[in-house]
């Protein structure tokens, strides 16, 4: 069983102690987004940052040849909108009803030290962002189908502890993200729950099965 030795393919774009949170409320605006209302659209200008407060994110790109491709979702305490040029390369809508806290970077400079600490914490938070690119390109090109969709569910239910996760995404949006059919990820569940690594209770709740996370730490 080659699962133990994934690393879980969502790892939060999160950076604990470098900026408080009063810092982000202190110069931040809250807004609240209803489900598949887009947040930012593909090549509008970046110089807002984003941070999950409730509910999920997904990103998105649309190809030339008018498929869709699913770049990376985002939870609560996660950071995106991250850009090294000045446009958005992608999409963002909200999966579920959601609240966001949005920065605009070009007016750090003018709130002194909690300006300073933010525009500190976005740059890690890219570096992170590049991080996870290149570990999902790796998965793309190196893993099966079945490491793919046993690393993702993994990565998502890991921080519940064994509670149940309710997936706001849809299966399609996790295919196009593993770069697989909607067919092969659905057949993949099967597949995982039947070796006893999660159990489904519908369609999207799920549990990482405890035995599995104990086998997992002791082989870390």
């Amino acid at each position: 069983m080659t699962f133990c030795t994934l690393t879980p393919d969502r790892a939060p774009i999160s950076i604990a102690g470098c900026a408080p949170q009063d810092s982000f409320e202190a110069i931040g605006a809250h807004l609240r987004f209803e489900a598949g209302e887009e947040i930012y659209a593909q090549e509008e200008d970046a110089d807002l940052l984003y941070r999950v407060l409730v509910g999920s994110v997904r990103r998105t790109r649309l190809l030339e040849d008018g498929r869709r491709q699913v770049g990376g979702f985002y939870f609560p305490g996660d950071f995106f909108g991250l850009e090294i040029g000045g446009q958005h390369r992608s999409s963002a809508e909200a999966l579920d009803a959601a609240k966001v806290l949005v920065i605009e970077r070009s007016a750090l400079k003018y709130h002194g030290e909690d300006g300073v600490r933010v525009e500190r914490m976005s740059w890690l938070a890219t570096g992170l962002e590049l991080q996870r690119a290149e570990d999902h390109m790796m998965l793309l090109t190196r893993k099966s189908a079945f490491e793919r969709v046993s690393g993702f569910l993994f990565g998502i239910g890991a921080p519940a502890r064994g509670a149940w996760t309710q997936l706001s995404m849809s299966r399609q949006d996790i295919a196009d993200y593993l770069g697989l059919t909607i067919e092969t990820v659905s057949r993949m569940v099967t597949q995982v729950q039947a070796e006893g690594l999660v159990v489904f209770d519908g369609a999207r709740r799920f549990r990482v099965l405890q035995h599995t996370r104990q086998a997992c730490l002791a082989a870390a």
